[in-house]
C-alpha cells in the first residue's frame, strides 16, 4: 500500500494520513505519528515494536509499548503491515506487505528485503485434508563471509 505514495513529494504528516485513510484507519493523534514513523518519509522500512517505541519516546510521542503493540496489530489487520517472526523472541513489521523473502542478517540483528529476480517457490508440500496454505514466509539467514 505505501508504493502508492512512494513517488508523492509530501510531508510525513500528509503522507501517514493517507496511508492510514487507505485502509480506512481513523487517524487518532498516536496511530498519526506512529505512521508517521512508518510511513513519513515514503520508504519500506523493516522496524521491531521496541524500534518503534524508541523513536516514540525520543520524539515528541508519549505512548507506552502496549500502544505501540496494539496500533502495529491493528495496521497489520487492515492490510497496512505485514509481521515478520524471525524467531520466538523476534518479530518485524514491514510496510511492503506484497509476498516477499526477506534477509536476516545475524550480526546485527537486521532484516531487509531480499531480491527476487530469479526466485520461485516450487512444490510445495500439500496441505492437510480441510486446510489451505495461506501464506509462505521466507526468511534468508546471513553470517559474515569469513573468506
Amino acid at each position: 500500500m505505501l508504493s502508492e505514495f512512494e513517488n508523492e513529494v509530501s510531508n510525513p504528516n500528509i503522507l501517514a494520513k493517507k496511508w492510514l485513510s487507505k485502509a480506512n484507519v481513523k487517524p487518532t493523534k498516536q496511530r498519526l505519528k506512529i505512521a508517521e514513523y512508518l510511513v513519513g518519509n515514503g520508504k519500506h522500512k523493516h522496524i521491531t515494536a521496541e524500534q518503534l517505541y524508541e523513536m516514540c519516546r525520543e520524539g515528541d510521542v508519549k505512548v507506552s509499548l502496549a500502544t505501540v503493540y496494539n496500533t502495529l496489530h491493528c495496521f497489520c489487520t487492515v492490510g497496512l503491515l505485514s509481521e515478520v517472526i524471525v524467531d520466538a523472541n523476534r518479530k518485524f513489521f514491514c510496510t511492503r506487505v506484497d509476498d516477499h523473502p526477506h534477509f536476516f542478517w545475524e550480526s546485527t540483528g537486521e532484516l531487509t528485503d531480499a531480491k527476487i529476480d530469479n526466485f520461485e517457490i516450487k512444490n510445495l508440500p500439500q496441505a492437510p485434508k480441510g486446510s489451505k496454505i495461506s501464506k509462505v514466509d521466507i526468511i534468508i539467514r546471513l553470517s559474515k563471509d569469513t573468506e
